[in-house]
């Protein structure tokens, strides 16, 4: 509706996770690092977490859709699975057949994972929103942990979810899967509002703008306060923002028209902020495609001379 009144090909802040639309922050450049690095090496099981909206559905998409084609994938978005459900769709995804009962099914995987590994492939089972899988799953997926060499896993497994994935891997019940825990880390929000900025700025001009004032400073600053630097956040008031702009026959997006919206969505800023943990970083391997390498490279380049430089002053207009 309002792409054509801003110069838009299309609509730069949807809320699917479209991986052509990723930016990368120093946080996305370290954890798609430790993906990398994971399995490249056959490290077995990695743990990605983060706020709701920070990305990690997209990171994914971005790095599976640059996987050699000697990985083979086997993806899980859905963690509300019994054991049986579980390793039907594992079964699915990996093409696991002739099996009736969870140790044929065992045995045949373990088949397949020996002959692809001595083959030089790799096979990765990826798990979205981890923080649902029952005690169960994840006790089979610990099961699933233990197909491996002498010196390398057969079946790398990652698992992804909200921060309360890590209070679940705390069960004590649990305490033999966390051992096997490999590498983890944390996919931040974006940290300030010259960060903000320059992840509206990309999501113009992967959307085609002609013009990168659309959002005037004084309404990037509250942008960044009112979605307290999540993505999701970020995407969902600009969104609507631009919308209610181009009712109003409005070119550049005032703070006043953030303010409103963001009042509309009860995403008025908080008094406090608390700050998200850190990101444990493990140096990186080669996993990828040469032409995913050279991307993630060059957008940790980016993030890094985007850090040294001076971060510039964004004016505070009056409302």
């Amino acid at each position: 509706m309002y792409a054509e009144f801003y110069g838009l090909k299309e609509l730069p802040f949807a809320l699917t996770p479209d991986p052509r639309f990723i930016y990368f922050t120093p946080s996305h450049t370290e954890v798609m690092a430790n993906l990398h690095y994971g399995i490249e090496s056959g490290k077995g099981l990695v743990v990605v977490t983060g706020e709701v909206g920070t990305g990690k559905t997209t990171i994914l998409r971005w790095m599976m859709q640059r996987l050699d084609r000697t990985v083979l994938v086997a993806y899980i978005f859905n963690p509300r699975l019994s054991v049986p459900e579980f390793y039907q769709h594992v079964a699915t995804l990996l093409d696991v057949q002739k099996w009736e009962t969870k140790s044929e099914l065992l045995l045949e995987l373990g088949r397949a994972l020996e002959s692809r590994h001595s083959r030089g492939l790799r096979t990765v089972l990826i798990i979205d929103e981890a923080q649902g899988l029952s005690p169960h799953v994840l006790e089979e997926i610990r099961l699933l942990s233990n197909f491996e060499s002498n010196t390398a896993k057969q079946l790398q497994i990652i698992l992804t979810g909200q921060p309360e994935l890590r209070e679940v891997l705390n069960n004590p019940d649990l305490r033999q899967l966390k051992q096997r825990i490999a590498l983890r880390c944390v996919i931040k929000a974006l940290p300030n509002v010259e960060e903000t900025d320059r992840y509206i700025i990309s999501r113009l001009l992967v959307a085609g703008a002609e013009r990168t004032d659309i959002f005037s400073p004084a309404a990037v600053d509250y942008i960044f306060r009112c979605s307290e630097g999540i993505p999701r956040n970020i995407n969902n008031l600009c969104d609507n923002a631009l919308l209610a702009g181009f009712a109003a026959g409005e070119t550049v997006i005032s703070r006043s028209v953030i303010e409103e919206v963001a009042e509309t969505f009860d995403m008025l800023p908080r008094m406090s902020s608390a700050m998200q943990p850190g990101v444990e970083r493990e140096a990186p391997a080669n996993a990828f495609t040469s032409a995913g390498r050279a991307e993630l490279w060059a957008a940790g380049n980016t993030a890094n001379e985007n850090d040294k430089e001076n971060a510039r002053s964004i004016p505070i207009e009056s409302t």
